[in-house]
C-alpha cells in the first residue's frame, strides 16, 4: 500500500507535526497532513500489527486533528480519520457484519480528563452534582479486538473488530483458542442470541517462549505479545493460531436478544453483572474479587485515578501486557441513554498508560569498559518518552546483539523500557532506511588503554584482559564500594572517580589508606564529611566474607554464589587452594565460576592487593551471618519456600525470616513458582497479587504463620 520511500516521509512527517503547534488560522495542508499520517499509522498498527510509533504520540496526532476541525469545521472531510473506526480489514478473510458496532474508546493521560468525562456524562444526561454515577474499572487488554455471535447456545462466528462495522470472519482460527467455550448455556437467562466482545491476548511468558524459538529458528522477533496474537489471529492456517496458545478475555456484553428479537441487556442491570453472568459460562473475564480486583466498581470518579495508577505500578506484575484501564459506566439503561458518537461510546475512556515502547534515531555508538574488562556498546539515541522517563542511552549487549538484529547507525529503532527499568532495543525499522545508514564496527582495541580485545571460548562478550586498564580500576573501585558490596556510603561514583583523578586511588586497598585531613579540604567537604567518610570506611573493614568476595568483581561470582562460598570457608586465602572439583562439589556453583575464582587467586597482583587490605583491617575471615546455618528438618516448615509481603503487626521482617528458618523453611527473595508460602502484612503491594496468579501458593496472614510455627 506505500512504497518504501513513502513510508519514510510520512515517519519524518510524523515527527514534525508533533513538533508543530496547533495553527491559529484554518490550515487545510496542515489537516490533509494529519489525516494522511494518521491514516498510515493506522494501516501500521492494524493491517500490519507492526506500529512505527507509540500509542501516546499516535493519540497526540488524533487529538490535534480533531481539535483543528473543532475549530475549524470547513477543514471536516468525509474520509477524515476523526469520522470513522480505525480498520484492519485486508482481502483475506471475507468481511461480515457486525450486530453492534465496535467502536474505539476516548483516551485520557491524566486526572483532569477522567474528570471532564464524568462531567461531559452529568451534562450530557441533564444529572444534579449530587447524583452518584456508578463506574466499573477494568485493565485495557493490549491484545486483537475480537467478535463472538452464539446461536442457541452454540459459537457460530467469530470476527476482528475491523472497521468498527464489519470485520474479518475468522471463526475457525478463533475455534483452536480454548478459551473459547463452543457452547455456552445463555439459554438459561432465555437469550438466544448474543454477541461479545473481547481481546485475544498472548501470556507473557508464552510471548518469551515463543520468541526464544523464533529466535532459534532464524525467524524475525515478534515486537511484542500484541504483535504476535494479532498476528496469530489472521494467519491462514488454524493450526498456526493454535500454536500461538492465545487466550480470549471477554469484557463486554454488547447484543442479547430472546427469540422474538427483544432486547434482554437492560434486565442484567449493570455491565458488572453482565461479565459476571460470563463468568458463570465459562468465559475468561475480568474477575471482581477483594484480593485481585481486575473489575472494580467506584461511586467517585476522583478515587480512580489513584486505583489507575496503582495498577500501571504493578502492570509488570500481570501476566498480560495491558495498556490502560478503561472506565466504563456501569448502569445499562445509563449507557443506552448516553449512546455513542461515530469514534467512541461516551460512557466509556481509557485512562492510558505511559508508553513502554517508542521509535527514536540512533545517533552513535560508545563502547565502555566494565568492571571485569567486558566491552559493552552503548547507543545514543535522541532522547525519547518512556514510561514517565526521558531514554537518550540504551545497551546493545554485545557484538552478535548488533549482528543478530542488523541494527546500524542512523536507523530508526524500536526502544521499550521493559519492566520500567531497562531499555531495550526490540528491532530497527528496515522499511525507514533510506541508504544513509551504516553497520556498526565493533573496536578490536579496548577504547581506554587500547590493549588487543578477546573473546572466550562460549562467550558473547569481548574483553580487555589488562588488568592495569584505567577504565577497569575505576569501574572494580565503584562496584567494591557499593551497596551489595563494601556498603561504603559517601564513597559513590562521582568521588571515586575525583579521587582517582587526584592521584589517590589507584586498587581498592587504596581505599582503606585515604588521607582524611586532604579529604577534608577539598571543595565540597570539610571536616565533618571526611569524618563521616572515615567512620563508614571503619564500618566496612569489618564487613562479612561474602560482601568483600562480592566486591572483588570476580567474573560470574555474584552475590548469592558469594554466600555460597563464604559458608564453605574460614579464611578468604583459602580459595587460593581450592582445585574445580572443590568448587562444584558446592550446588549452584559451575565450572565456569570456578575458573574465574581460580584465575584471580592464581594472580599475584590481586593476592598483593588482598594483602595489603588484610593489614589495613579489612575483614578476610568468615563471621558469625556468613556460617552456614543448621536445618531443623523436624520443624512444621521443612521443606518449604517462604516469603514476606507488606508490614507485620507483631515482629520485624527479620524476626519473621529467622523465625520461618527456624521452622526449617528456606527464605526467598521474590515471587516465582518454587514458592510455597506467603504470608502478607499490611498493603501487601504486588507479590500478593503475582503469588496469586501462580495459583499453586498458600497465603497466610501473620497469625495464622505464628500460629503454624508455635506462636
Amino acid at each position: 500500500m506505500y512504497s518504501p520511500d513513502e513510508q519514510r516521509q510520512l515517519f519524518n512527517l510524523t515527527k514534525e507535526l508533533l513538533k508543530t503547534p496547533m495553527p491559529e488560522k484554518a490550515d487545510a495542508d496542515f489537516a490533509a497532513s494529519l489525516r494522511k499520517t494518521i491514516a498510515y499509522h493506522e494501516w501500521r498498527y492494524y493491517v500490519l500489527n507492526d506500529p512505527v510509533i507509540s500509542d501516546y504520540e499516535y493519540d497526540m496526532l488524533f487529538k490535534k486533528l480533531q481539535k483543528l476541525e473543532a475549530a475549524f469545521p470547513e477543514l471536516k472531510t468525509p474520509d477524515s480519520p476523526t469520522q470513522r473506526v480505525s480498520s484492519d480489514l485486508t482481502e483475506d478473510f471475507p468481511t461480515v457484519e457486525h450486530l453492534v458496532p465496535m467502536l474505539s474508546l476516548d483516551n485520557s493521560y491524566n486526572k483532569a480528563d477522567l474528570v471532564d468525562f464524568d462531567q461531559r456524562i452529568r451534562n450530557y444526561l441533564d444529572l444534579p452534582e449530587d447524583y452518584i454515577i456508578e463506574y466499573c474499572v477494568e485493565p485495557k487488554y493490549d491484545g486483537g479486538s475480537i467478535g463472538l455471535i452464539y446461536e442457541n447456545d452454540l459459537l457460530v462466528r467469530g470476527a476482528t473488530r475491523g472497521d468498527g462495522y464489519k470485520g474479518e470472519e475468522i471463526t475457525p482460527n478463533l475455534r483452536t483458542l480454548r478459551s473459547i467455550p463452543l457452547r455456552a448455556a445463555f439459554s438459561k437467562r432465555g437469550i438466544a442470541k448474543v454477541e461479545l466482545r473481547g481481546e485475544a491476548i498472548m501470556r507473557k511468558d508464552i510471548f518469551e517462549k515463543i520468541n526464544k524459538a523464533r529466535e532459534n529458528d532464524g525467524l524475525p522477533l515478534f515486537a511484542n505479545p500484541r504483535n504476535a496474537a494479532t498476528g496469530g489471529l489472521r494467519t491462514k492456517d488454524p493450526n498456526e493460531t493454535a500454536e500461538r496458545k492465545l487466550d480470549a478475555i471477554i469484557y463486554h456484553l454488547g447484543y442479547a436478544v430472546d427469540d422474538q428479537g427483544n432486547d434482554l441487556l437492560p434486565i442484567l442491570g449493570t455491565h458488572s453483572a453482565a461479565i459476571d453472568f460470563l463468568n458463570e459460562l465459562g468465559f475468561i473475564v475480568p474477575i471482581h474479587n477483594e484480593n485481585f480486583p481486575e473489575r472494580t466498581i467506584f461511586h467517585n470518579i476522583n478515587d480512580i485515578v489513584n486505583h489507575c495508577q496503582e495498577w500501571q505500578d504493578h502492570r509488570d506484575d500481570y501476566p498480560y501486557e495491558i495498556d490502560g484501564m478503561v472506565i466504563k459506566v456501569n448502569n445499562i439503561e445509563l449507557q443506552n441513554r448516553l449512546g455513542s458518537t461515530a469514534h467512541h461510546p461516551r460512557w466509556a475512556i481509557a485512562f492510558k498508560f505511559k508508553a513502554k515502547q517508542a521509535t527514536t534515531k540512533l545517533i552513535k555508538v560508545e563502547f565502555q569498559v566494565g568492571k571485569t574488562g567486558v566491552i559493552t556498546p552503548v547507543a545514543k539515541v535522541e532522547p525519547v518518552q518512556l514510561a514517565g522517563v526521558t531514554i537518550s542511552s540504551v545497551s546493545l549487549h554485545n557484538e552478535d546483539f548488533i549482528r543478530n538484529k542488523d541494527i546500524r547507525l542512523g536507523d530508526t529503532v524500536l526502544v521499550e523500557r521493559a519492566g520500567d527499568v531497562i531499555p531495550y532495543i526490540v528491532k530497527p525499522m528496515e522499511e525507514l532506511r533510506d541508504g544513509s545508514e551504516q553497520p556498526i564496527v565493533f573496536p578490536t582495541h579496548c577504547p581506554v588503554c587500547h590493549s588487543e580485545l578477546v573473546r572466550l571460548e562460549d562467550e558473547a562478550a569481548w574483553r580487555c584482559e589488562n588488568p592495569e586498564c584505567p577504565a577497569q580500576i575505576v569501574q572494580r573501585m565503584i562496584h567494591h564500594v557499593s551497596k551489595n558490596a563494601m556498603d561504603i556510603e559517601g564513597l559513590g561514583e562521582s568521588t571515586i572517580e575525583r579521587f582517582y583523578e587526584l592521584g589517590w586511588l589507584h586498587t581498592i586497598a587504596d581505599i582503606y589508606r585515604l588521607d582524611y585531613d586532604k579529604i577534608a579540604q577539598l571543595e565540597g567537604f570539610g571536616p565533618k564529611s571526611a569524618e563521616n567518610l572515615r567512620k563508614a570506611i571503619e564500618k566496612a573493614k569489618k564487613q562479612p566474607l561474602h560482601r568483600l568476595l562480592h566486591s572483588l568483581s570476580i567474573h560470574h561470582l555474584g552475590v548469592k554464589a558469594s554466600k555460597l562460598l563464604a559458608a564453605e570457608i574460614n579464611y578468604l586465602f583459602d580459595l587460593a587452594e581450592w582445585d574445580e572439583e572443590r568448587f562444584t562439589r558446592i550446588k549452584d556453583i559451575g565450572p565456569a565460576l570456578a575458573h574465574s575464582v581460580m584465575r584471580f587467586f592464581q594472580n599475584e597482583k590481586n593476592i598483593k592487593i588482598l594483602r595489603e587490605m588484610e593489614a589495613l583491617g579489612v575483614n578476610m575471615h568468615q563471621t558469625e551471618e556468613d556460617r552456614p546455618k543448621a536445618v531443623n528438618t523436624e520443624g512444621p516448615l521443612f521443606g518449604k519456600t517462604i516469603l514476606f509481603t507488606g508490614s507485620l503487626a507483631r515482629m520485624s521482617r527479620k524476626e519473621a525470616q529467622a523465625k520461618a528458618e527456624a521452622a526449617g523453611a528456606k527464605n526467598l527473595s521474590a515471587v516465582s513458582k518454587n514458592l510455597n508460602i506467603l504470608v502478607v502484612g499490611e498493603s501487601p503491594g504486588s507479590k500478593l497479587k503475582k503469588a496469586q496468579a501462580l495459583g499453586t501458593v498458600q497465603i497466610l496472614t501473620e497469625d495464622e504463620f505464628l500460629e503454624l510455627t508455635g506462636g
